[in-house]
């Protein structure tokens, strides 16, 4: 029997839609001065690039509201721009992207921090900053402004995310606001910090530092990792571990996360569990925002109370697409169904021997679970196809005019003797299924041993169930089992007379 499983990574996802989060942090302009390098310049050797492309995204903690804004959640997201062009354009990027902008506080003696990228023929040539402040420069009105926010959305809120990129926005102040808030009214909290030494005392749910931070926080300086540089992984996984449990001594948090790049995320949980999940493989990849895809990801997971262990895949799954990204990258709630629900499939397929059928269902599954989250109409028929005729063509071109794509369940020898009795099949499983995933009608095939269908149709949940006129809805043994996944059965009316037996019996009279 084929089976399956529902993933709870899946449901998880799928629940993203509506959670309601509290993001505080440093917002940030990205500019980006996109080009073809010409010829070098008269003026020095340095290259004349013709401008092809400019465009304005959300960073830092705006890329965080970013993502998870196109996760399905709803963001409230509170912090401070200035008075200035990239504030005003860093407002329109967020309008864009349905954020509202209201939580902002405007200061008009601080500039809004600015990150200008230029690249020449996809290379980076250089990176201007502009717009720095810290929170002592921020007017007390402009503290009082951001504390008020607060004290109106935390209640309103499921989970709080906390992204400090240094700019001054999360001040002692604030922190200590948090925290007294925390103890009265807990929730989950996820901090990702690059420096996460004023947040000692904060009792987050999760902490996310890099591997650079980590060892920053530890030693005053990110030396220990940097030596590693030339280790072998196992050794490098042993400095993580213990940089992990030297943090548990210094941190309130409950579980650490420590990210690793192309290596995944070291995992240090409140029960003291040690983990490690590795990351998916990427040709090329690209680092900009996927570390804000990562934690949005995971703070959603958490706030629609997933395990740590699975929100930390989900994150991960989140990460995944984001360094697929050129520039600063925003992962869709579509996109991460895509990559969790192949996970989550596939994941079945590694727990059979390669070729085993159990292995090509979950295959098969995993494809048919991306078609429906693009849209897609899924037909699906079933039977023996001894001998293909034209009436087996003509019916299968009719089941693919009904839906996107059309996939054929081919009985095993076995199945086909029990359903056809002594003799049959005359061609064998692996001919039969090979006839059939060769008729461009046909999208994908299956081989099943059972007599009926039932599983198969469990297991792909097809929109629509076709069978010749041969059958009534009565006489289907899957049809209960079509009703259950949400399908609809087909009845097509057979064109021709043609039958498979009569086939055979003319063959036997010659």
């Amino acid at each position: 029997m084929y089976r399956v499983l529902s993933s709870n990574a899946l449901d998880l996802v799928h629940s993203f839609q509506g959670r309601r989060i509290l993001l505080v942090g440093d917002a940030l302009l990205d500019s980006y001065l996109e080009g073809e390098a010409a010829r070098l310049s008269r003026d020095g050797p340095i290259p004349v690039v013709r401008k092809t492309l400019e465009q304005r995204l959300p960073g830092g903690a705006a890329n965080v509201a970013a993502n998870l804004q196109a996760l399905g959640a709803h963001v409230s997201f509170v912090s401070v721009v200035g008075k200035d062009l990239a504030g005003t354009l860093l407002r329109e990027t967020l309008r864009e992207r349905g954020i509202e902008d209201r939580w902002l506080v405007e200061v008009p003696t601080i500039s809004t921090p600015h990150k200008l990228r230029i690249m020449a023929d996809g290379q980076h040539i250089a990176r201007f900053d502009e717009g720095a402040s810290s929170a002592s420069s921020y007017p007390h009105e402009a503290q009082q402004a951001l504390l008020a926010h607060l004290d109106h959305l935390y209640a309103l809120c499921d989970a709080v995310m906390l992204s400090d990129y240094g700019y001054g926005v999360l001040s002692s102040a604030l922190i200590a606001w948090l925290h007294k808030k925390y103890q009265t009214h807990p929730k989950f909290f996820l901090v990702d910090a690059q420096d996460l030494t004023p947040f000692s005392q904060f009792p987050a749910t999760i902490v996310t530092p890099n591997a650079q931070e980590a060892s920053r926080f530890v030693n005053g300086d990110a030396r220990q990792w940097s030596l590693a540089s030339d280790a072998s992984w196992p050794e490098k996984l042993q400095i993580i571990e213990q940089l992990a449990w030297r943090m548990r001594t210094s941190l309130a948090t409950k579980n650490i996360a420590i990210t690793l790049a192309e290596h995944g995320v070291f995992l240090l949980s409140q029960q003291g569990h040690c983990t490690h999940f590795p990351a998916h493989p990427i040709a090329v990849a690209h680092d900009v925002g996927a570390g804000d895809s990562f934690a949005s990801a995971l703070i959603l997971a958490l706030a629609a109370e997933g395990s740590i262990e699975e929100a930390i895949r989900i994150g991960i799954d989140a990460a995944g697409i984001a360094v697929t990204r050129p520039r600063t990258a925003v992962v869709s709630h579509q996109e991460l169904l895509q990559r969790v629900s192949l996970r989550a499939y596939t994941a079945q397929a590694n727990f059979t021997e390669e070729g085993h059928p159990h292995a090509a269902l979950a295959r098969l599954a995993a494809q048919l679970e991306v078609a429906r989250l693009e849209g897609k109409k899924i037909v699906f028929t079933n039977g023996v196809f001894d001998i293909l005729h034209v009436g087996h063509l003509q019916f299968l071109r009719q089941a693919k005019a009904l839906g996107d794509l059309l996939v054929v369940g081919v009985n095993s020898d076995a199945s086909a003797r029990r359903l056809k009795g002594p003799g049959r099949p005359i061609n064998n499983e692996q001919d039969r299924l090979a006839l059939v995933t060769a008729l461009d009608m046909v999208d994908a095939t299956i081989l099943f041993e059972e007599d009926t269908a039932s599983e198969l149709i469990r297991t792909l949940s097809p929109n629509l169930y076709v069978k010749g006129g041969d059958h009534t809805d009565a006489t289907l043994p899957e049809a209960s089992i079509v009703h259950e996944v949400g399908g609809h059965i087909i009845i097509l009316p057979l064109v021709g007379s043609i039958r498979t037996s009569d086939v055979i019996a003319r063959i036997k009279q010659h």
